[in-house]
């Protein structure tokens, strides 16, 4: 009898070692096959509060694989399971996290100005229940298309591609056709959500004659930037991405901040939460440094000449 209230009461002890886990409720936009380096990242951000995964904080993961119709369901679903923070990455994460709670606190990673975009009250004091990273996507926009224009100067037609299904498309549309109205350049834009229109804009880009291609920021596109950097490739199309993935994907060049960088930001931003911060008193963090890579291979299979000026401010060139 002895025994058995013994093994009754250190049941009762594990149940309740085992509750007091707190629980991250992960949204992500992308796609988990893709998310590896980035989801490393976090979780070094994570232990650098003292959060180990399986240790001390379990993760529920919700990925999208770039279908945002589905992130209201997934995003309800973490708010259903009561998870003591949600994690959100890709402007369209974030905003479906969002709409599901005003309670539960959101550390995200968002391409979208978040004071414009209604996340936050500002930078410096968020106000409610959301915090973490803005990667400035739309505003480096007229930078990609700066260096683009430097690299593919003859390129007088520019086509940008942009997944309509994004709610921050509209303003790098804006942004990218005022930066291109500038440098007297033609500017196509095209749209896709799916691998068969990926394909399909790289068709209607040739039919267009566009000498060189600006690929958006976007959740989905990252997790397909295999298909991209090697349709560019085969189109003889001279490209530039943001993520320095794409051009270890094969892309030729890339230009922004460092996504491992900012989910480390991130993990971190979640650890504080886990050990008592609000969000509403925790500031945006905005990255202050960004990365530009080239790769010369990519360079030399499409015969061009990658100039000096460029070459010295890279961060890292691909030979």
């Amino acid at each position: 009898m002895l025994l058995l209230g013994g093994a009754l009461t250190a049941a009762r002890t594990l149940r309740a070692q085992q509750k007091a886990v707190p629980v991250i409720g992960f949204l992500n936009s992308g796609s988990s096959g893709s998310f590896g380096p980035s989801l490393a990242a976090f979780q070094q951000g994570l232990s650098e509060t003292g959060y180990v995964e399986g240790q001390n904080v379990a993760i529920e993961f919700r990925f999208a694989e770039g279908r945002y119709d589905l992130l209201p369901a997934l995003a309800a679903d973490l708010v259903v399971r009561k998870v003591e923070v949600i994690v959100a990455g890709g402007t369209p994460a974030v905003l479906g996290a969002k709409d599901a709670t005003s309670t539960i606190p959101i550390a995200f990673n968002v391409g979208l100005d978040p004071v414009a975009g209604g996340l936050v009250a500002s930078l410096a004091r968020p106000g409610g229940n959301l915090t973490g990273v803005a990667i400035m996507t739309t505003e480096l926009m007229s930078k990609r298309l700066d260096l683009l224009s430097e690299l593919v100067p003859q390129a007088q037609v520019i086509a940008l591609l942009v997944n309509s299904d994004n709610p921050n498309a509209g303003r790098v549309v804006g942004e990218v056709q005022e930066a291109a109205q500038a440098k007297g350049r033609q500017l196509n834009i095209l749209k896709a959500g799916t691998e068969a229109e990926i394909d399909a804009a790289f068709a209607t880009l040739l039919q267009l004659h566009s000498g060189s291609l600006v690929v958006a920021a976007d959740p989905f596109f990252n997790s397909r930037r295999e298909q991209l950097a090697a349709l560019a490739l085969r189109h003889a199309v001279p490209a530039i991405y943001e993520w320095r993935e794409f051009a270890d994907a094969g892309g030729l060049v890339s230009y922004g901040t460092s996504l491992t960088g900012v989910w480390r930001l991130v993990g971190i931003y979640a650890g504080k939460i886990l050990k008592g911060a609000k969000p509403a008193d925790l500031p945006v963090q905005q990255p202050t440094t960004f990365e530009l890579v080239v790769n010369l291979k990519t360079a030399n299979a499409l015969g061009l000449t990658v100039p000096p000026s460029i070459l010295a401010r890279a961060d890292e060139v691909i030979e």
